[in-house]
């Protein structure tokens, strides 16, 4: 639980390095809380709807459920949420060992924020979020 809210402990901090997982559990924080926000924002009346729906019949079974629109309190969390999002994007790119300006890239940068994987042992950003040390090329040969 504590790399789910990590981001949210380094709200500015732009510099150093984070692991996916760390980047993953705050993306699912993110999620939940927007779930959570639209439907306070449609049961309060401050905007949006929620619908859901379940039937039962011959051996099926069918559930649904649907939150459109939001109001102020889901804009409120999404202004709260950006600096963390945005600085959690960019210390992923420096575990790649990249500038964090790549998440500017339509389509390349995000994929590289989510998927791939960062270098091992410390680079010029900093330690390895994993502790890992650098595997020496030499001391195979």
């Amino acid at each position: 639980m504590g790399l789910m809210f990590a981001p949210l402990r380094r709200y500015f901090d732009f510099s150093g390095r984070s692991r996916r997982l760390e980047y993953w559990l705050f993306v699912i924080f993110v999620v939940i809380g927007e779930i959570i926000a639209m439907v306070l924002d449609a049961k309060l009346g401050l905007g949006g709807t929620v619908n859901s729906s379940s039937e039962v019949g011959d051996g099926t079974a069918s559930a649904s459920f649907n939150v459109s629109g939001g109001g102020p309190i889901l804009l409120i969390f999404l202004a709260l949420i950006i600096i963390p999002a945005i600085a959690v994007a960019v210390r992923r790119m420096h575990d790649q060992d990249r500038a964090g300006w790549w998440i500017l890239l339509p389509i390349v940068g995000p994929i590289m924020v989510m998927f791939i994987g960062g270098t091992r042992g410390p680079n010029r950003f900093g330690p390895d979020p994993k502790g890992g040390e650098a595997v020496d090329a030499q001391a195979f040969t």
